[in-house]
C-alpha cells in the first residue's frame, strides 16, 4: 500500500569557495552523496549509508546553529570552530563580531548531532557513516 517516506538527514558543508581545502570537501561530499542515492537506487546497502540532503552554502551559520555546532563538537573542539575562543561564551562573542572567525571547512551532520572541522577525509567519511542503518 502507501507509505511515508522518511525524510533525508541532511548534511551542511560552510564552504569557502577560494580554499583549496574546502573544495575537495565538496567533491568528497558529492561523491558520498551520488554514492549512497545510486546505492539506494540499487536496493543495496552494504556499506552504504542512506541517502542524504546535501547542503553547501557559503553563509556564514546562524547563532544558533553556531551554538548547536559548538555543543556538537564539545570543549575541545571550539578553538577550531571560532578562531582564538576557547569558551562558548567568547566563540559567541568573536562570531558577532566577526562571522569570518568561523572557520570552513565545516561539515555538520545536522540529525546525528557530529561535525567535523576541516578536510580530514578519514573524519568526513566517518561522520557520514555514522547515520548508516
Amino acid at each position: 500500500m502507501f507509505g511515508f517516506r522518511k525524510t533525508l538527514d541532511i548534511i551542511t558543508l560552510f564552504h569557502k569557495a577560494n580554499s583549496p581545502a574546502s573544495t575537495r570537501v565538496v567533491g568528497l561530499l558529492k561523491q558520498a552523496s551520488t554514492a549512497a542515492s545510486q546505492a539506494a537506487n540499487e536496493g543495496s546497502k552494504a556499506g552504504v549509508r542512506d541517502p542524504f540532503d546535501l547542503n553547501v552554502t557559503e553563509e556564514a551559520p546562524t547563532q544558533d546553529q553556531v551554538e548547536t555546532i559548538l555543543e556538537y563538537v564539545g570543549t575541545e573542539g571550539i578553538p577550531r570552530v571560532v578562531s582564538g575562543a576557547s569558551t562558548v561564551t567568547e566563540a559567541l562573542r568573536r562570531f558577532n563580531l566577526d562571522k569570518d572567525s568561523f572557520q570552513r571547512p565545516l561539515v555538520v551532520d545536522w540529525n546525528n548531532g557530529k561535525a567535523v572541522i576541516g578536510d580530514n577525509e578519514s573524519e568526513i567519511l566517518k561522520l557520514l557513516n555514522l547515520s548508516k542503518k
